[in-house]
């Protein structure tokens, strides 16, 4: 197994798309590469920290590959905003894709620099080791699996029929 973290917006509609694709194991969301060790949504809703939601993606590479798990992430964020996906807004929303295994870097980095050829402005996506992630609060985890109408700027729709789970 292999793991990967992604920014993108409110890790709710994140974790529950990556839950939803083949060959990923688990997830789990937290807050990653900030300013504190052990960060709390109510501070970071206050501003007092600089963390990025993201979920903790756990990925088998037989089954899918650290690129098409980047591509999905392209299908529901905006590469080229800065500190904001759909209506969130913030730092804690920016974009992000952050690795354990330095030999992930090298792909990131190319499938970057493939994607900004896609996109006249630049991208704002921020590639970079883990720093630090925390898991969220419990309250937070499966959200939408909790609470199916909840609050999601994900349209879980774009996963294809022929890549769920």
């Amino acid at each position: 197994m292999k793991v990967i973290y992604i920014a993108g917006g409110c890790f709710w509609g994140v974790e529950g798309y990556f839950q939803k694709l083949k060959g990923i194991t688990h997830t789990s969301v937290g807050y990653i590469n900030g300013n504190t060790n052990n960060p709390n949504y109510k501070d970071l809703k206050a501003g007092l920290l600089t963390h990025a939601e993201c979920v903790k993606v756990i990925y088998d590479p037989s089954i899918i590959s650290l690129t098409t798990i980047l591509e999905h992430m392209m299908r529901f964020t905006d590469p080229t905003t800065l500190n904001q996906q759909g209506d969130d807004i913030g730092i804690q929303y920016r974009s992000g894709i952050y690795y354990d295994d330095v030999d992930d870097e090298k792909i990131i980095k190319e499938f970057l620099s493939h994607l900004q050829t896609k996109y006249p402005k630049p991208l704002m996506v921020e590639a970079s080791p883990n720093q630090g992630y925390y898991l969220a609060e419990d309250y937070h985890q499966d959200y939408l699996n909790k609470n199916p109408n909840g609050y999601c700027h994900v349209n879980l729709d774009l996963l294809l029929e022929s890549e769920k789970k």
